[in-house]
């Protein structure tokens, strides 16, 4: 149902033009909105007029209208005024408040007919028939998932809505207590640089405007209505690799996931054989802080000595002794890039181990 603070808007400012005052309230007789206030109990009046036949009705000085929505009573809408043009500003308003109402219904069942393609829960030949009924075309989309640090209030998802709904293109949903969706009409971001600048945005709205930590992950482009919620599944699965293997980031890409999308999906017993064939029955615990450093400086400089050393500011004859203390404690010489790769691996499956064990 439409929010009583749009109707409340939408009667004063009619009654700011007329002059005259007016009332919504249900079939049932439960006030809505309002520009005056009555000067005895609406209720009984109300039921009355709304189980009758007349789709107008003049009683205690107050025109009575019936507002139909797809042929339904949807409201019982008075106006106050013993003017001669109280009739006519009562049947505008009518037409008012009816539009107001079909504009949501429409809404509503185009936000109900995405969430069920997100989730799966029509036939393809439903799904296309339902679409053309509801005015929703087919092109190049992506599925942006909101990830909000703890559970998502009213005012995120207004922001939310506030930048892109604006597009009729675009759609702004919910199916659980802890995401926001978007499904972003794509045919304006041109290449994977523009995704990524929206995805940004959104954190940095987030941060700013409702001040909440989020992460973004989104999924590959699509065409067709169906492969919607494939995108949507990248992009859950973007966030929870993300968690596991690049929490330092903010946006995540499906595509860019890399190795860690084959890790994420690889059976516990399946990691557990491997770790124990690198690292042997047990892990070496020798990654303090200066050890995690070396590695990833090491890493990120793609097992270049030199530039490594310069960045940690150490003479490069103790960043190869550094090296070789890990080769003895581990067996992996991290310098040549099999061993390296192997490790870089083997870390990247603890640390989904540690994941999985967490949530158990």
């Amino acid at each position: 149902m439409i929010s009583n603070h749009k109707i409340q808007a939408a009667l004063e400012e009619i009654q700011e033009i007329s002059k005259i005052d007016l009332a919504v309230y249900t079939e049932k007789g439960k006030q809505v909105a309002a520009t005056f206030q009555p000067e005895f109990d609406m209720e009984d009046a109300v039921v009355s007029f709304a189980d009758s036949m007349a789709e107008s009705q003049m009683l205690s000085g107050c025109h009575f209208f019936k507002v139909m929505v797809d042929g339904e009573l949807e409201y019982v809408l008075l106006t106050r005024s013993s003017a001669e043009d109280a009739y006519m500003v009562g049947r505008l308003a009518v037409c008012q408040i009816r539009n107001l109402a079909a504009a949501y219904m429409e809404q509503f069942d185009r936000n109900n007919f995405m969430q069920n393609i997100l989730l799966g829960n029509m036939l393809v030949v439903d799904m296309y028939n339902k679409a053309q009924k509801l005015h929703i075309e087919q092109t190049e989309r992506v599925v942006f998932v909101i990830d909000l640090e703890g559970h998502k209030d009213s005012a995120a998802m207004e922001l939310v809505k506030n930048l892109f709904m604006t597009r009729t293109k675009d759609f702004v949903t919910e199916v659980d207590e802890q995401s926001i969706i978007l499904i972003k009409d794509a045919r304006d971001l041109p290449d994977d640089t523009a995704l990524a600048s929206l995805a940004s945005v959104i954190v940095d709205n987030m941060h700013t405007e409702a001040m909440v930590r989020a992460r973004v992950g989104y999924g590959n482009r699509v065409t067709n209505l169906q492969d919607i919620a494939k995108s949507y599944q990248e992009a859950k699965m973007a966030l929870e690799v993300g968690r596991i293997f690049y929490a330092e980031k903010e946006t995540i890409a499906y595509r860019y996931l890399g190795i860690g999308r084959l890790i994420y999906q690889l059976p516990m017993s399946l990691c557990e054989m491997f770790i124990h064939e690198v690292f042997g029955d047990e892990i070496p615990d020798v990654f303090n802080e200066e050890t995690t450093t070396t590695i990833q400086k090491f890493f990120e400089n793609n097992l270049n000595i030199s530039e490594t050393a310069r960045q940690l500011y150490v003479h490069r004859n103790t960043l190869v002794y550094r090296l070789e203390r890990l080769q003895k404690t581990i067996g992996l010489d991290i310098r040549r890039f099999d061993d390296a790769m192997t490790f870089k691996i083997a870390m990247m499956v603890i640390s989904h181990m540690q994941y999985v064990k967490e949530k158990e």
